[in-house]
């Protein structure tokens, strides 16, 4: 799952960010307003978190701006502003769900499972490619029964192949979806996780499901026909 962080506060960016990255999501901070749109318009994230008082453009304006270009990612407002006055206006700006600062962390990462059941007709909470299954609500990933060892970053790699199974993904898709913002795409960072990933989940099953499609990309599923 990759996560939009907004907040100009950069400690509170830093806390939110280093605490979200254990929890194996991917994560991207915008300091401001105009900066959060460009980079939901661009990429696609699961959920974004969004301070209300912003630069240049404060939370409010930011969801209408997103709404009304048909962005419709899950965003949960964060902002020490806790009137039933400003909880309505975020609401009915477009906001999904309204979290008032301080906040207790675990309560933070509740409210971001209860966003991704929300809309889990959209993105299944559990999949599952033969046997191979990944649970994102407990970010635990096994094959035949058997837990997988994984690095955050291998487990968000995982994650976004497996719903993909059946389709070739490019490395500039991964690039997008697994990695952050600033990630160089010219080094061979893909090619190695890619490598460990296959190795703890092929290495001990006859079956192999992590497919290299030469010039194209990678697939996860049933061995492509030769």
């Amino acid at each position: 799952m990759r996560i939009l962080v907004v907040e100009d506060d950069l400690r509170v960016a830093s806390f939110i960010r280093r605490g979200l990255s254990e929890e194996q999501y991917t994560v991207d901070v915008a300091g401001d307003g105009e900066q959060a749109i460009e980079l939901a318009i661009a990429n696609n994230y699961d959920v974004m978190l969004l301070d209300q008082m912003l630069p240049k453009k404060n939370g409010i304006e930011v969801i209408r701006v997103l709404r009304a270009q048909g962005v419709h990612l899950p965003i949960l407002m964060l902002t020490a502003k806790d009137t039933v006055q400003d909880k309505i206006a975020g609401l009915n700006s477009g906001a999904d769900d309204y979290l008032t600062k301080p906040f207790r962390f675990d309560e933070l990462l509740a409210r971001i499972r209860a966003l991704s059941r929300r809309h889990g007709e959209l993105t299944p909470l559990t999949v599952r490619v033969a046997d191979l299954e990944l649970d994102a609500v407990r970010h635990r990933a096994s094959r035949a029964g058997r837990p997988l060892t994984l690095t955050n970053r291998e487990y968000a790699l995982l994650e976004f192949l497996m719903r993909h199974a059946g389709e070739i993904v490019s490395r500039t898709m991964l690039t997008e979806n697994v990695w952050e913002q600033d990630f160089d795409s010219m080094t061979n960072v893909i090619d190695v996780h890619i490598a460990r990933l296959r190795r703890k989940i092929d290495d001990e099953f006859d079956v192999k499901l992590l497919h290299t499609i030469r010039g194209r990309g990678f697939l996860l599923g049933t061995p492509p026909a030769a």
